[in-house]
């Protein structure tokens, strides 16, 4: 388990990370891969890593923000003369930056137009009928919108239900009950986060890492589905059952919540024109990732269906350009560049043949990806875990003839599943922040959810991915 540093440790981290990187960079070149571009200076490998050094220290710290990393990287590329200005640039608008700014703009119309509350309050009210399942009402819910929208904009949407709720039955704070609401919001928004490209900010990303490392390969929106839903099915039962069993409830009946359910769902009223065409609009736009997707591009789905949002008169731009998040677009822009820059000066595959002993089983190297990356993602933003560790997992992948697209899965599937600390996702940190428990808490409750998903994710791999999906041949 990894705790998110304190500034002390950070500072140490990173200026250990600066000497590492300056050394690299100023040093006569060791890092020699073969099959370096002709028009490639010999250096620009060594020079690679040291930048990755670098930022792979700035976004474990997050001393600086995770946009700025990205920048610097941006930046760092064309001034140490690893990749032209040009292609540093063009790498930085990559179809994964477009498709979350679609992603973003949709998702704030669904809470700007009141549909996301709709939808919330008519799912909890088909679970009130007792404690247990408006338990598992909650998990449920969030599970299946996160597949459909960002996990923070789910418990972001859920959250000032749930406390309503907890209100209405006058839950004391720190009961039992109301942590099993709010964990349940926590850990149903992250599983269902895993399932689809929609649920989070790292299945883009790492969708652009595997295109530019191998582009002969591609993962679509159906494909993605198919491999991720046995996970998110298991876990989701996981999450249910660990929080009947190890949490008791401390009240005979919910009838508190469901009067305040019925009450709140009467006055929403009629379903308004804007939230019709919305609904539409969102049905119409999955429809088109899932059949068109691999045709005419994700991003450029995603795009039309933004701009439609104000050719149908569904909302208006300052309505909706406070839930994009223009630092993990940003952040993306350097992530890709610097991927795409440690595959073609081949720095990465050295390095990953200086360390890798023959005959290392194929298992066994997922094993260690799929557990050093859930440990990495509870103390640093998933995406983050993703653009320092698909790079290395695809070096990996070259040299010992793992598939791409089963570590890209393993990979970014794995990095959403933090269950431990508030730090380690945002539906953590939202459900953590109504005070119903501690972080001491929240572990002991959450590691069998860690150690479970590790199981699940291998039996997965080996079960699922190899002799059933064949996913080599995608």
């Amino acid at each position: 388990m990894i705790a998110r540093p304190r500034l002390g440790i950070k500072a140490i981290v990173v200026g250990g990370s600066v000497v590492v990187a300056g050394g690299l960079i100023a040093a006569d070149p060791f890092i020699l891969p073969s099959g370096l571009p002709s028009d490639m200076p010999v250096e620009a490998p060594q020079r690679c890593v040291g930048i990755f050094v670098l930022c792979m220290a700035l976004w474990f710290t997050n001393l600086i923000p995770l946009a700025a990393t990205g920048l610097l990287a941006i930046a760092l590329l064309p001034i140490l003369d690893v990749l032209p200005e040009e292609r540093a640039l063009a790498l930085f608008g990559n179809g994964a930056v477009f498709f979350m700014l679609g992603v973003f703009l949709l998702a704030g119309a669904m809470i700007s137009t009141g549909l996301s509350k709709r939808v919330t309050l008519l799912a909890l009210q088909r679970f009130d009928h007792s404690p247990q399942r408006l338990v598992s009402g909650v998990t449920l819910s969030a599970a299946f919108l996160a597949l459909w929208m960002p996990a923070y904009g789910v418990a972001a949407m859920f959250f000032p239900i749930v406390v309503e709720i907890v209100d209405a039955l006058g839950l004391r704070r720190g009961s039992p009950y109301a942590k099993k609401l709010f964990l349940g919001l926590a850990w149903g928004s992250i599983i269902g986060s895993c399932g689809t490209f929609l649920g989070g900010a790292r299945a883009p990303l790492a969708l652009a890492l595997l295109h530019d490392a191998h582009p002969e390969k591609s993962i679509s929106f159906v494909q993605w589905m198919v491999a991720a839903m046995p996970v998110v099915v298991v876990m989701t039962g996981v999450a249910m059952m660990n929080l009947k069993l190890r949490m008791p409830d401390d009240l005979a009946n919910i009838r508190g919540a469901t009067t305040m359910l019925n009450e709140r769902v009467r006055r929403l009223g009629p379903m308004s024109g804007r939230e019709r065409r919305l609904l539409a609009l969102m049905l119409a736009t999955i429809v088109a990732w899932i059949v068109l997707g691999q045709t005419v591009g994700l991003a450029v789905i995603a795009m039309l269906s933004a701009v439609s949002l104000f050719l149908l008169g569904i909302v208006e731009w300052n309505a909706v350009q406070g839930y994009v998040n223009w630092g993990v677009l940003l952040m993306y822009g350097g992530a890709v560049a610097l991927g795409a820059a440690l595959t073609e000066t081949h720095a990465m595959a050295w390095l990953a043949a200086q360390v890798l002993g023959p005959g290392v089983p194929k298992v066994l190297i997922l094993m260690s990806l799929i557990a050093l990356t859930i440990a990495l993602t509870e103390g640093i933003s998933n995406a983050a875990a993703v653009a320092i560790l698909l790079p290395i997992g695809y070096s990996l992948g070259d040299m010992t003839g793992i598939d791409p697209v089963t570590i890209t899965l393993a990979v970014t599937i794995t990095s959403g599943l933090a269950f431990l600390l508030p730090v380690s996702a945002p539906p953590n940190a939202i459900s953590f922040s109504a005070g119903h428990y501690s972080v001491r808490e929240v572990v002991q409750l959450g590691w069998p959810m860690t150690l479970t998903a590790l199981v699940v994710l291998l039996l997965t791999v080996v079960i699922w991915w190899g002799p059933i999906l064949n996913i080599h041949q995608w």
